[in-house]
Formats: C-alpha cells, sequence, structure tokens
C-alpha cells in the first residue's frame, strides 16, 4: 500500500487556494512537521529542494489522505508525472519529516528545475515569507 502521508510547505497552505479545499475535504490534519532543505520564491509559489548537510528545517503541514487518489489531482496541480512537461516542475518524493511525534514518512513535492537566480526563502516559512513581501 502507499504511503498516505502528505507533506505541504508552500501553496497548499493558502486558504484561499480551491486545491486546499479539496484536500481539507479529502484528508485528516495531522498537525506540523518540517523537513532538512532550502526553500525558492519561484513566483507564485515556492520551491523546496532537499539539503540535509547545509540546509535548514523547512516548516509546514502534514495530512493523512483519505485515498490514494487524491494524488492524482495533487501530481497534476504540482506539474508532476508523465502527462506533465518533462522535465516535471516538481517531484513528489517520500521524504522522512520530523514532527513534535517523532520521524513520520510523507509525500513532498520537491522543486526538479535549476534554482539559480531564484530568491531562497532564508526563514523556511513560506506563510511568513508571503506575509512580509
Amino acid at each position: 500500500m502507499i504511503n498516505e502521508f502528505l507533506f505541504v510547505y508552500g501553496s497548499l497552505l493558502d486558504a484561499d487556494n480551491e486545491f486546499v479545499t479539496y484536500l481539507n475535504n479529502n484528508s485528516i490534519l495531522i498537525g506540523s512537521g518540517s523537513f532538512k532543505g532550502r526553500l525558492y520564491d519561484i513566483g507564485e509559489y515556492p520551491g523546496a529542494i532537499i539539503d540535509s548537510e547545509n540546509g535548514y528545517p523547512i516548516t509546514g503541514t502534514i495530512y493523512k489522505l483519505n485515498n490514494t487518489e487524491t494524488f492524482t489531482l495533487l501530481d497534476d496541480y504540482e506539474g508532476f508525472g508523465p502527462d506533465q512537461d518533462q522535465p516535471n516542475l516538481f517531484i513528489r518524493e517520500l521524504l522522512p519529516v520530523e514532527t513534535s511525534d517523532g520521524i513520520r514518512n510523507c509525500w513532498v513535492y520537491l522543486f526538479n528545475l535549476s534554482v539559480e537566480g531564484l530568491t531562497e526563502i532564508t526563514s523556511s516559512d513560506y506563510k511568513s515569507y508571503i506575509k512580509q513581501k
């Protein structure tokens, strides 16, 4: 069985996003977490990459999806999959995410293109960054 936990750190934290409404109706909010990486401002949304050595904790929210079909819609939203532009804008990887209860393996959409020239969000918190922007 596929892991049904999803970690979100960017536009899927915005209550006005229609996909957030879908996510809230098709999953259970588990709580907050983080993974070590780097976060970049891509324009209308952020992109995270893994950097376990020199990165910082990227904060976000963990959901438990009610069904794995939700990934079909989310993959399309994130530009991930064989039917999307190649190379994919994001890739979905299973990562260990730190929580207050320990490590939980979660799916995370990671930016899959070059970060050269992008502004790094060193606060690692997209919601706070967007409020200050």
